[in-house]
């Protein structure tokens, strides 16, 4: 594989891109810092096919990228390859509106031919192709110039190693018959509004007490005014104010500005500086939350209680069980507030739906059904159809009657014959 210098120019640029939109698949990682500020400052894009490799300077003076970006982005014909790339992907959407299609996540893929979880990209390739990772490049200050050859060579290490891998999980995929099964989940990865924040929706990632509407308009007040201030100062939002503090003001409200002061996590200078003064404007303005926009009320079936819980516990053994004889890592095929759901009696979920529901499903509910029970075999654990118990202990069991029929008669018969052969004996008993 060429290894390319260190691209610096639109000229190089453009002709690397050139070449790579005649490739099948790409692999490409990022790196960026976003420790001290909103948006993740993009430092360096390694990019690879089977054939080359380059890392891109995105901070170079004057390069162009929009020829990297049209190949993320306006190519269909390339498959983008990223090892959990949900960041990666977030700085694209950011710079341009759209997610890279069509794209393919190989920790993602990982869950559907393994019962690794979230393998990390070095036990990634330590397990594919025994090479182990450098990571001591991994915190370094991707933001400072010049870049060191030693971060240069880590950077590029992430695709070509990718790109080596990729054909090889791929084959695995299609021998195994599961490349449908990532199709959902590819497709989340690929819908631009996970990654765009909306001000005015903030407040639903923030955890708050009961339905009040008016502590949820307050709540979606604060959080839409903290998201814009961050967002405009570009720093991160707990910069400006924690969550916890947020809901505490939205939940008790100050009722002058010199009481937020008195806030816990906030510094006394909010009493009187503009900031706490656009906090209280934010509080004055503030409207009970609309009905149409009230969170939905966590939909329930019966409670748990301490029999539920232990059908959700043999449900979640039955996951194990499951997982381990098909090799597909758990969290793929459920988790574990659905199985109590399942144990609580709701029946509308994912989990009795499509391929799932084939795999993992149809069991499930079986056992919460009473139509499904575990068994020891050989020493292994195993599960097995209550009617086929039934019908194997009554086999079992008329095998026994049966045997002890001929055993029964067997006995008669030599008592007879005993008697025969002695019937002396037997006139004197």
């Amino acid at each position: 594989m060429k290894i390319h210098d260190l691209i610096t120019t639109s000229d190089a640029l453009a002709e690397l891109c050139e070449r790579l939109s005649k490739s099948e698949f790409v692999t490409i990682d990022t790196e960026f810092m976003r420790e001290n500020t909103y948006w993740p400052e993009l430092c360096l894009v390694q990019i690879a096919n089977e054939e080359e490799a380059a890392a891109v300077d995105p901070l170079a003076d004057g390069i162009d990228l929009t020829p990297l970006l049209d190949l993320m982005c306006e190519n269909p014909d390339v498959l983008k390859v990223f090892h959990a790339g949900g960041q990666d992907v977030e700085i694209i959407v950011n710079m341009t509106g759209k997610t890279p299609h069509p794209i393919f996540d190989t920790q993602i893929a990982m869950m559907a031919i393994s019962q690794s979880e979230q393998i990390g990209y070095a036990n990634l390739v330590e397990s594919w192709l025994g090479i182990t990772v450098d990571k001591g490049a991994r915190f370094t200050d991707w933001s400072r110039r010049p870049l060191t050859d030693r971060q240069i060579e880590y950077a590029i290490g992430d695709v070509t190693h990718l790109s080596k891998i990729f054909p090889m999980m791929l084959n695995k995929l299609v021998k195994t018959g599961r490349g449908a099964w990532l199709n959902a989940e590819m497709d989340k990865l690929a819908n631009p509004s996970n990654y765009i924040t909306d001000p005015d929706l903030a407040w639903r990632r923030i955890r708050s007490q009961g339905r009040n509407p008016q502590v949820l308009g307050r709540l979606k007040g604060l959080a839409a005014w903290r998201e814009s201030e961050a967002q405009h100062k570009d720093i991160p939002r707990g910069r400006i104010m924690r969550d916890e503090t947020l809901a505490d003001i939205a939940s008790h409200p100050p009722k002058k500005q010199a009481d937020l002061a008195k806030v816990r996590g906030l510094s006394g200078a909010w009493r009187d500086n503009d900031i706490g003064k656009r906090l209280m404007g934010v509080l004055d303005k503030a409207e009970p939350l609309a009905k149409s926009e009230m969170p939905e009320k966590m939909k329930r079936g019966a409670p748990l209680g301490k029999e539920g819980a232990l059908v959700a516990d043999l449900l979640k053994l039955l996951l194990k069980i499951r997982s381990r004889e098909i090799d597909v890592a758990s969290r793929l095929l459920t988790k574990s507030d659905e199985m109590e759901a399942l144990a609580a009696g709701l029946r509308d979920l994912p989990i009795l739906q499509g391929w799932r529901y084939e795999v993992f499903g149809r069991d499930a509910l079986e056992l919460v059904e009473g139509k499904l029970a575990f068994a020891v075999r050989d020493g292994k654990l195993l599960m097995t159809h209550v009617d086929d118990m039934q019908a194997s202990m009554e086999e079992g069991l008329a095998e026994d009657n049966a045997g002890q029929a001929c055993d029964d008669g067997a006995s008669e018969g030599s008592d007879e014959a005993e008697t025969k052969a002695d019937p002396k004996q037997a006139k004197a008993e």
